[in-house]
């Protein structure tokens, strides 16, 4: 199981560099979309716990 899971790893490492190497501008909006939506959460949670203590 732990042979399969580090095979696993290696596929998506290998596949995350060729994506940033073959398209680099693409690879940058993916970054930017997955900052926007952590973002979005946190702001979502701080207005939740705003609401909660008000």
């Amino acid at each position: 199981m732990v042979e399969t899971k580090k095979i696993a790893l290696y596929i998506v490492v290998v596949f995350v560099l060729y994506t940033i190497i073959n398209s680099p501008d693409r690879a940058a909006e993916m970054v930017e979309v997955g900052f926007e939506g952590i973002s979005s959460a946190a702001q979502g949670v701080g207005e939740f716990m705003t609401e909660l203590v008000n």
